[in-house]
């Protein structure tokens, strides 16, 4: 289980920095300075059942919340 959820956050990280043309480590950066990481790991269960596209709206919704820019 632990394994998956290591493989689903890396590709998470990967379509976020996508999304927002970003590198790799800017996004991972920026998704541990506003405490995404650790939605993601709470909420894995859920979150990996949706799309990538939803989650990184939902991503973006919770960082704004907690102080970040983008989106």
């Amino acid at each position: 289980m632990l394994k998956d959820k290591i493989k689903y956050v890396v590709a998470l990280v990967a379509e976020f920095a996508a999304y927002y043309k970003l590198t790799d480590a800017q996004a991972l950066r920026y998704l541990q300075q506003y405490h995404a990481l650790e939605l993601c790991d709470k909420h894995y269960g859920v979150m990996h059942t949706l799309s990538f596209r939803d989650n990184i709206e939902s991503l973006t919704v919770y960082c704004k919340r907690m102080g970040g820019q983008l989106g």
